[in-house]
């Protein structure tokens, strides 16, 4: 007989990729990119059953940097609505196709 529990948690998939990015943060100040980053991870892991120590983390760096979930989505809509922020990626890669 197998045991079905609801409070397990699960691995996320793109864990490895985000965990030693996050340690970076964690080290890391407030640049515009930065901060579109630990939003877009907030979002990802936001209600996640599981990775319980990214979600921590994630609201440690919220923590370093004084800023609240709203503000931090706040900020990240207005770099956004700039734009720029992953744009010059994306055109450096175009270029490299040229």
């Amino acid at each position: 007989m197998t045991e079905v529990s609801g409070s397990k948690d699960q691995q996320h998939p793109l864990y490895n990729r985000d965990r030693p990015f996050i340690d970076i943060l964690l080290a890391q100040e407030a640049t515009d990119y930065n901060l579109a980053e630990l939003a877009r991870l907030k979002i990802r892991y936001q209600g996640f059953p599981g990775a319980r120590d990214i979600q921590k983390d994630l609201d440690k760096v919220l923590q370093q940097w004084d800023l609240s979930e709203a503000e931090l989505f706040a900020k990240t809509r207005q770099l956004h609505d700039i734009g720029g922020i992953y744009q010059s990626r994306g055109k450096k890669e175009e270029q490299d196709w040229n």
